[in-house]
């Protein structure tokens, strides 16, 4: 039975027209995953972006824009009794210097190509996400 709702928010970080994902070990899976994580109560959804760039990267973002909010319901893959509810933005990192991984579960970054033809993602809205990433960078 659902009793639970977990909002998370993430970020497409772009450079060169490429994306950073964070290697992950959760819950006995590896994960490709895009940055960010749960909102906290009394939080805001981009102040939550903020926070978790701080946290995990230890960095500064700048939030250019909203790329994808989840619209289909969506059970999380670790919690049977979670609804998942994502939404993702594209920001841009403002310090030049390297990321300094703070979250123990980060085992490493990468930036992937966004012209890629896969999807390299493994969670189900984050690949959504990259193909709306992907279908944005085309047109421009």
């Amino acid at each position: 039975m659902i009793n639970q709702l977990n909002v998370r928010v993430y970020a497409a970080a772009i450079k060169d027209r490429k994306v950073l994902v964070l290697h992950e070990e959760y819950a006995g899976d590896h994960l490709m995953k895009l940055p960010g994580g749960g909102l906290e109560l009394g939080e805001g959804v981009l102040d939550c972006l903020h926070r978790e760039f701080d946290e995990e990267l230890n960095c500064k973002i700048r939030i250019v824009e909203h790329l994808y909010t989840q619209e289909e319901f969506l059970v999380s893959r670790f919690k049977e009794n979670e609804q998942l509810l994502t939404i993702y933005y594209i920001v841009e990192i403002l310090d030049n210097n390297e990321f300094l991984i703070m979250d123990p579960c980060i085992e490493r970054i990468e930036w992937i190509p966004i012209d890629s033809d896969d999807n390299p993602l493994v969670l189900p809205i984050d690949r959504i996400a990259f193909d709306h990433l992907k279908e944005k960078f085309r047109k421009s």
